[in-house]
């Protein structure tokens, strides 16, 4: 049953983020065991099934739709076809583009697996309903704001509350532990020798940059 959960999540997180590719392909993919019981594309059987004029290629005009957005990754010699040894070396290439969102589709398949399953997806459909505050089917920016603020707030709670072992509300080096313990210095912004919750505060809203480097 779990190699079966496994399977779902595989197909639902890669072929359902197309949002068409199970209309699209007449075959079903095929998979098998790799290490450690990992589920891979079986590369040999993926040939078979799209080399349309047999020569042991796949064309771009041959690869299934959802391996067309990587063709150019995938065929490393530049010779306008992938060979058995080019999506062997290419294989992370050989899922489909996903977007966060598509869990939605994960939960939807495994709904019906017990009342959990269920449960899940509907407390998806709760937290989103809160968000549109106007009721008109939209996401509310400033109620995003504020949960996204609220969650902030409750796991640098919980993280105090873990390391905080004399309970004085704050963190000591002596106390802190794993990623805390390792940026302690960038963290403890007065210099103190203590992390309090606003300093944690304000380290949270950190992102990493998105910008790409030339």
């Amino acid at each position: 049953m779990r190699e079966l959960y496994r399977l779902v999540w595989l197909l639902a997180l890669g072929l359902l983020s197309t949002g068409t590719v199970a209309a699209q392909e007449k075959k079903p993919l095929d998979l098998q065991k790799g290490r450690g019981g990992a589920l891979r594309f079986n590369i040999p059987a993926l040939i078979q099934d799209y080399d349309k004029n047999g020569d042991g290629f796949l064309q771009k005009d041959e690869v299934p739709p959802y391996l067309r957005d990587h063709f150019k990754e995938l065929d490393t010699n530049r010779d306008g076809k992938l060979s058995q040894e080019e999506l062997e070396h290419g294989a992370a290439f050989l899922q489909p583009r996903r977007r966060p969102s598509d869990v939605v589709f994960v939960l939807i398949e495994m709904s019906d697996c017990d009342d959990d399953c269920h449960g899940e997806l509907q407390r998806a459909y709760d937290i989103l309903s809160k968000l549109d505050k106007n009721k008109d089917g939209k996401i509310d920016p400033g109620a995003l704001k504020a949960v996204r603020q609220q969650l902030h707030e409750e796991r640098i709670d919980n993280i105090i509350q873990e390391l905080d072992t004399d309970k004085d509300k704050r963190i000591s080096k002596a106390e802190a532990r794993g990623p805390i313990r390792a940026n302690f210095e960038r963290l403890d912004a007065n210099g103190d020798g203590f992390i309090d919750r606003n300093e944690l505060l304000n380290a949270a809203p950190e992102r990493p940059s998105t910008k790409k480097e030339k």
